[in-house]
């Protein structure tokens, strides 16, 4: 994701913020086109890019900081959904992640989405989605946006099955929902694009967006699950 990073901003130039902390989602700053934006990006290289309690709490301050800065926001997205296990439940991670879906919900910058490879379940949703008021969402050929990954679904729906149909049934559902195309049809995509044009639509989209004015519904202040 870094390798992704550098090629889409400025000189190849990201000044990434807590580095150390919570590495399974990357946050940061770089340039494009001289403009300042505001990076996050899910790193499957730790824990499989996986959302968990600490990393909901670093993306979530980070959106919040550009929001109040007025910094539009880049978001990359590769994620297999929210860390499992009893030790994140019993810490709190729907509370916790809904900190991040409040975080992109009420930022009112320009909001820009791009969906590298997985996408699943809840973690799609609170990754600067469509329906979190995402601005434009694009989404590489390699895309998949789903409930869960094919394995997983197929192993549910047709439990009980012989090895060789769940294999069939699995390269079923991957031709059919292992893509960006059903998802573009919905309109949850903007558009599918190619990965050597990300950093030219990113810009053109940030263009198109400089003078976006979004207001939220008046009330005396908002209420982030604390």
């Amino acid at each position: 994701m870094h390798e992704l990073i550098r090629k889409v901003v400025d000189e190849g130039d990201f000044f990434e913020v807590q580095p150390a902390h919570a590495g399974n989602i990357l946050t940061g700053f770089g340039r494009i086109e001289g403009r300042t934006v505001g990076i996050v990006a899910n790193q499957p290289m730790v824990l499989a890019g996986a959302l968990d309690i600490n990393s909901s709490k670093k993306a979530a301050r980070f959106v919040r900081f550009c929001d109040a800065f007025d910094i539009p926001i880049v978001t990359f997205v590769d994620v297999p959904g929210f860390l499992p296990g009893t030790a994140q439940e019993h810490n709190g991670i729907i509370k916790h992640g809904a900190k991040l879906l409040f975080a992109y919900a009420e930022a009112t910058v320009p909001k820009i989405t791009v969906i590298t490879r997985k996408a699943y379940g809840g973690a799609y949703d609170v990754m600067a989605s469509k329906h979190l008021r995402g601005d434009l969402n694009y989404a590489w050929p390699t895309a998949e946006i789903a409930v869960m990954g094919a394995k997983g679904a197929v192993e549910i729906i047709f439990r009980g099955r012989t090895p060789d149909e769940i294999a069939a049934r699995t390269a079923e559902y991957e031709a059919r929902f292992a893509n960006p195309f059903v998802a573009a049809s919905k309109g949850f995509i903007d558009e599918v694009i190619q990965p050597h044009s990300t950093r030219r639509r990113i810009a053109l989209g940030l263009r198109k967006l400089r003078g976006k004015a979004l207001e939220n519904p008046w009330k005396k202040h908002d209420n982030i699950p604390l």
